[in-house]
């Protein structure tokens, strides 16, 4: 029951997730048949395409069809329908046969680009999330250990001059929009200071060399956008840890390693930093997922080819699958990163084990 019960919960809330999402989508202005044809649009084109990826269906067997294309276990007709849904598209192992279809176990099938014939979505996400990963990770560390480092210093100077200037600081990182934040960044150092930063206003992880035959990974892309990316919850980090540090240095056990000799840094880093990370814990759980959203404003302004900005482009060209599939993809990682947070928040505070 241990293990049934979240593995229900985690499927409740992914299904929950489909569903808005996909009637959400569904609902937005546009025909993404009339996108798809561009300017060979004529209404005997528009119904074939119709047809072809299931648009004159009604809605509810649309999600139906959708359902059953991401769900592992799935009912393969025998005769081609709607969207290759018999057809060769994904691989599968029979469970059940009966006479007109079969029960099969599959992986996800996330369809194809509207966008780009033939390309499938979880070959688009594959290539751009390792991306929005790397990024997302380099602007958390940022967070953490300069946030950890910010907080306990104003812990240690509390009400003291240091202290206002990183509480003011860090109120202002909270308050800047991220678009705001890599519009400025961009044009400051990437444009104003480019020849003493040697940094570009946009750029992506790889690039292409000089001869442009081969690619190669540019380092210096990475520091604006994940900087950018991780001033948010670098301010959140920073408060956390001020305020659950200083009720740490409140308690008795603080006191007491207080009068065994310690100073007050070493008892602080001895004793007091592991206990007052456990809410810098928990929330960063939350902030990875929301940079993972959050990246997509930041990648368009940097030109940073990730999941974010293939959201964006998917956006302005109604190409519905790549945006389901992008945002089920977030969904997952987000519901799993709480999982894994969850594990370590018993490992640093055994008492949450014990009730």
């Amino acid at each position: 029951m241990k293990i049934v019960k979240p593995l229900l919960n985690t499927l409740f809330t992914l299904w929950g997730v489909i569903t808005v999402v996909f009637f959400l989508f569904s609902v937005l202005p546009g025909d993404p048949a009339q996108m798809m044809l561009g300017q060979l649009e004529n209404s005997e084109q528009l119904d074939i395409t119709k047809k072809k990826y299931g648009f004159d269906l009604p809605l509810t067997e649309q999600y139906l069809l959708y359902i059953n294309d991401i769900s592992p276990i799935g009912i393969h007709p025998h005769q081609n329908i709607f969207n290759g849904l018999a057809s060769n598209k994904y691989y599968f192992t029979e469970l059940i046969s009966f006479e007109t279809y079969s029960i099969v176990l599959k992986a996800p099938y996330l369809r194809e680009s509207y966008q780009r014939t033939g390309v499938p979505v979880s070959q688009i996400i594959s290539n751009t999330l390792p991306n929005t990963f790397f990024l997302a990770v380099a602007a958390l560390l940022i967070a953490v250990f300069m946030g950890v480092i910010f907080g306990v210093i104003s812990a240690l100077n509390k009400h003291h001059f240091l202290d206002y200037i990183i509480q003011f600081i860090s109120t202002l990182g909270m308050s800047i929009p991220s678009f705001l934040s890599a519009i400025l960044f961009a044009w400051i150092f990437g444009f104003l200071l480019h020849e003493f930063t040697g940094l570009s206003m946009t750029g992506s992880f790889y690039a292409l060399d000089d001869m442009g035959e081969s690619l190669h990974i540019e380092w210096k892309n990475i520091v604006l956008p994940a900087v950018v990316l991780g001033i948010r919850p670098l301010a959140v980090v920073t408060q956390l840890m001020r305020n659950a540090l200083l009720e740490e240095l409140d308690h008795d056990y603080f006191r007491t390693a207080r009068a065994k000799g310690l100073s007050r840094v070493q008892a602080t880093f001895k004793h007091a930093l592991r206990n007052a990370l456990n809410p810098v814990i928990t929330a960063l759980s939350g902030w990875f997922g929301s940079m993972l959203a959050g990246a997509v404003f930041v990648e368009y302004i940097f030109g940073w080819n990730g999941l974010g900005k293939e959201i964006v482009a998917a956006l302005n060209t109604l190409d519905i699958p790549v945006l389901m599939g992008a945002v089920l993809t977030v969904s997952f990682l987000f519901i799993l990163i709480n999982k894994v947070v969850d594990q370590l928040y018993v490992w640093l505070d055994p008492k949450v084990k014990l009730s």
